[in-house]
């Protein structure tokens, strides 16, 4: 069994036909999906999504991209009481996407960082993993990682990695996952695959961040979860194991990391 442990099933490009992509990553052996929140004045529909399969689960957070737009709705000073808040749902297994993207900076960058901070007090408050998005800003995200979480018992996964060695070394050293998508599939994500050939085994989670970064075969296409099969084989070759022994260890890996879902 694979898990999908990040996907949007809430965005529009899957609304009218999600019980059959729900269907179809069941049958390409993905036991479990997680439904990721970008922003909470939309959790309602994302939870509603949640609450509709056995299967799927989801978390609750603000996206970097939307941290300005959101923070009009719920002041950055109380984002850590409303995301506890929710994330009381049993369906709710972590908190995010939250972190930093300078490299489109659709919101500023200390909005971003107070966000940021807010989440990841919310994870040690709610005792949940954290969903991290970075780019472009590797150095911030990993000193805003160690603030906030030294000695507090912080975890959580550097999602979609696509960032330098450096935070790759640095989130293991904290006691983050890596968690790969579509993106270690690309014929020019050499560098990337050579980070990965060194992250240990036990540390390995697999994505879509369907619907984007269609893996090949299915680059150019609309991803879904269904694809992270072809993900997850292209990282099983890199690492030097069978797809059975790579679906094994990153099922166990995300069930270590997001245990707050029921063991299948």
């Amino acid at each position: 069994m694979l898990i999908d442990s990040h996907c949007h099933l809430d965005f529009p490009d899957f609304a009218e036909e999600r019980d059959e992509i729900v269907a179809r990553a069941r049958r390409a052996g993905v036991g479990r999906m997680v439904t990721i929140s970008t922003r909470i004045s939309r959790f309602d529909q994302i939870r509603e999504i949640a609450e509709s399969y056995d299967d799927v689960y989801c978390t609750v957070g603000v996206h970097p991209h939307q941290s300005a737009e959101e923070a009009a709705v719920t002041p950055v000073d109380r984002l850590t009481d409303k995301l506890v808040e929710l994330a009381i749902h049993p369906k709710v297994v972590g908190i995010g996407e939250s972190g930093l993207d300078y490299f489109y900076d659709n919101s500023p960058r200390d909005i971003q960082q107070a966000s940021f901070r807010a989440h990841a007090q919310a994870c040690i408050r709610a005792d949940l993993p954290l969903v991290v998005h970075t780019r472009d800003a590797d150095e911030d995200t990993a000193r805003i990682l160690k603030e906030e979480g030294a000695g507090q018992g912080l975890r959580g996964v550097l999602h979609c990695f696509s960032s330098g060695r450096e935070l790759a070394e640095k989130g293991l050293e904290l006691g983050f996952y890596i968690s790969l998508s579509g993106i270690v599939t690309f014929k020019k994500s050499e560098e990337l695959r050579d980070i990965v050939r060194a992250v240990p085994l036990d540390r390995i989670l697999v994505e879509t961040d369907a619907p984007f970064l269609a893996p090949i075969p299915k680059r150019g296409k609309r991803n879904e979860p269904a694809f992270v099969v072809h993900t997850a084989a292209a990282i099983a070759e890199v690492k030097g194991v069978s797809p059975e022994e790579l679906a094994d260890r990153t099922t166990e890996n995300f069930l270590r990391l997001f245990n707050r879902m029921p063991t299948p």
